[in-house]
């Protein structure tokens, strides 16, 4: 990919901030979409939530990715969170999609966030990106999120979704807080344990954006996640493998629903999603197996 001029929203995250690094270590110049005054070139004012976007910034860009949206496992779903999770993915996503339709050069390419969520409950099937959406709160924020985009591929921009799972880094999501539990031996799985979780390492994540950004002939939803989902007992057992601590801690599926409200959901369905698209285009994965994952992160 030759050096390019590519806009960020979401710079400051997990996956953001890891891919405006990588970008800018291979000598690409990065625009990071900011909510305060910018300070400088580099940086483009928005307001996601309010859906605004100051359009001029975007000129010249080769292409712009959008990863910003409220952490969906930041606080309880309250009514007002769930609304925040939402109208940050969708009313960002239209904003962006609709300055990028009206740039007199759009950028080749606009690749949006979005979650493996969309799926839902998908028990020990598994799915790639075929399946239909599920049902519930996730799934149909999902749905408006993808479609949200509409403009920027109705304006003839290449448009692709990277339907995201648990991403195994220290710096936040579920990985973020697992860590420290079985660091202090108070790890343990959640629920019964038999629940898929489909992972990605932090590095492939960003490897995987970055193909999807080269490769000029991809478009529409691609699976983020590595190829073998597994359970949460079975990546319990990893974790205490690779961090030397015993997991005793199991926490009951009561408990969970007690602590985390209508979010613990979220962490007791299982969700076997796998990356049939990324694979077909030819990727590979630098941390396929749970183990490479866990110790690429520490």
């Amino acid at each position: 990919m030759e050096p390019s001029r590519i806009a960020v929203a979401g710079a400051s995250g997990l996956i953001g901030s890891a891919l405006a690094r990588s970008l800018t270590a291979d000598g690409h110049e990065v625009v990071r979409l900011v909510r305060h005054a910018p300070r400088g070139p580099g940086e483009v004012r928005w307001d996601p939530e309010r859906g605004r976007v100051d359009t001029a910034g975007l000129a010249g860009c080769d292409a712009v990715v959008n990863l910003a949206g409220a952490g969906v496992g930041d606080r309880r779903w309250t009514a007002a969170y769930k609304a925040r999770i939402r109208n940050s993915r969708v009313h960002g996503t239209a904003a962006l999609a609709r300055a990028v339709a009206s740039l007199d050069r759009p950028p080749g390419v606009f690749v949006n966030g979005s979650a493996i969520g969309l799926y839902g409950e998908t028990g020990e099937r598994a799915v790639d990106e075929s399946a239909p959406a599920g049902e519930g709160f996730l799934p149909g924020v999902c749905v408006e999120w993808e479609a949200a985009a509409a403009p920027a591929r109705e304006a003839g921009v290449r448009t692709v979704f990277t339907r995201t799972g648990l991403v195994v880094a220290r710096g936040g999501g579920a990985w973020g807080r697992l860590f420290p539990l079985f660091k202090a031996g108070l790890g343990g799985r959640l629920g019964d344990g038999r629940q898929y979780w489909s992972f990605i390492a932090l590095h492939d994540e960003v490897a995987a954006i970055r193909h999807l950004l080269a490769r000029e002939d991809l478009s529409g939803p691609f699976n983020l996640t590595a190829p073998r989902p597994r359970t949460n007992r079975e990546i319990t057992e990893a974790m205490s493998r690779v961090l030397r601590r015993p997991a005793l801690f199991a926490v009951p599926a009561p408990v969970l629903r007690t602590v985390l409200g209508e979010m613990a959901g979220d962490v007791l369905g299982s969700a076997r999603v796998v990356p049939g698209r990324l694979l077909e285009s030819g990727f590979r994965f630098a941390f396929p197996e749970i183990e490479g994952a866990i110790r690429a992160a520490l």
